[in-house]
């Protein structure tokens, strides 16, 4: 049974306050006691920092990842490999539409001319789907990855979609993310070590120029640096 709303907002900014700057592991603890199967974790298999946390947290624990059609190899290698070596239940989820059939129906290249719109019918739509049954979803959100998340709290309440979430290492650094990939042989995007600093649609993603932010190589060609997934963060 799902819970009240008024319920969730209370839960949800009395743990913002009170895990503002605890570890990674005890936020992720928090909202497995306080949820239960009612969370889920997302992950775009940029890494799986975040799935590994919650794997050691909570195995057999579902990791939603959203499958655009519009994903590079190398996203989809992560994706398997994690299946394969990581204690989770992955749940690939795909757009009502096929490309083609979003081709056919908006026109050619949607996410060159209107990519707030694809991103919306390929992203956030299905992310709403898939969270039907939820109350609480973690990211792998970090202050450092660019203005837009520098205040990226550690637990909030979004109104706009209905759940509480959880972003368990907001706080982290580049620096904190490299040492647990290498602590504990985490897999990583190979395009992460190719000059992507962000990894998302291949239509959408080129390499970042040094100087700039992580995010500065997502819709480059457009005034956008969120798909709409994180809008509330």
């Amino acid at each position: 049974m799902l819970v009240a709303t008024d319920e969730l907002v209370e839960i949800a900014d009395r743990a913002g306050r009170e895990l503002e700057g605890a570890p990674a592991e005890k936020i992720i603890e928090w909202a497995v006691s306080q949820f239960g199967e009612r969370f889920c974790v997302t992950s775009s298999f940029a890494d799986a920092v975040l799935v590994h946390l919650a794997a050691r947290v909570a195995p057999g624990i579902e990791v939603i990842f959203l499958d655009t059609g519009l994903h590079f190899d190398e996203t989809l290698r992560v994706r398997d490999q994690v299946r394969k070596t990581i204690p989770v239940r992955v749940r690939s989820v795909a757009p009502p539409l096929t490309v083609g059939q979003q081709d056919g129906e908006y026109g050619p290249r949607l996410f060159n001319k209107d990519p707030d719109s694809c991103c919306d019918l390929r992203k956030v739509q299905p992310l709403q789907r898939a969270m039907e049954n939820y109350d609480a979803w973690a990211a792998g959100l970090r202050r450092d990855e660019s203005p837009t998340r520098a205040r990226t709290p550690v637990v909030h309440y979004e109104f706009a979609r209905g759940k509480v979430k959880v972003n368990p290492i907001a706080t982290w650094t580049q620096s904190d993310v490299d040492a647990y990939i290498a602590r504990h042989d985490v897999p990583v995007n190979q395009l992460l070590r190719q000059g992507y600093g962000s990894v998302g649609c291949w239509p959408c993603t080129r390499r970042t120029q040094p100087g700039e932010d992580a995010r500065a190589g997502r819709w480059a060609m457009f005034d956008k640096t969120e798909c709409g997934l994180h809008a509330a963060a």
